[in-house]
């Protein structure tokens, strides 16, 4: 499987920005998926992930209420629809997919593919 993550940009806080991860390959739709950011000189952190089917989703408390994961497996994409955007969202932000998770969702080791991630600015 391979990832594309786009959407990325810059927006003033409180704006928002959907980001997609095309994937290609035929069975992404067995694949739980995720979103992790990197802020600069931080380490890389967990922000939402989505089952297989959509069927379950989580968050890090720091995006609840504010970000939303979805998918459409007949596109194989996954889709993060970020809103009320705060400047501490600032971040480069990678989706990542595996089929059989061996750990929890909000575990990026567990997580064998990667897209190269993009870039959210927001600014005040």
């Amino acid at each position: 499987v391979q990832l594309q993550a786009s959407g990325g940009g810059l927006v003033q806080a409180g704006g928002s920005l959907r980001l997609s991860c095309a994937a290609s390959g035929r069975t992404f739709s067995s694949y739980a998926t995720a979103w992790f950011r990197q802020a600069p000189g931080k380490e890389r952190e967990f922000v939402t992930a989505i089952s297989w089917n959509g069927g379950s989703t989580y968050y890090a408390d720091s995006v609840k209420g504010r970000f939303t994961i979805s998918r459409d497996n007949a596109k194989n994409t996954v889709y993060l629809q970020m809103n009320s955007l705060k400047l501490e969202d600032t971040a480069v932000y990678y989706c990542a997919a595996d089929k059989y998770l061996r750990g929890t969702y909000d575990n990026a080791r567990v997580y064998e593919y990667w897209g190269q991630g993009t870039l959210v600015t927001v600014s005040s």
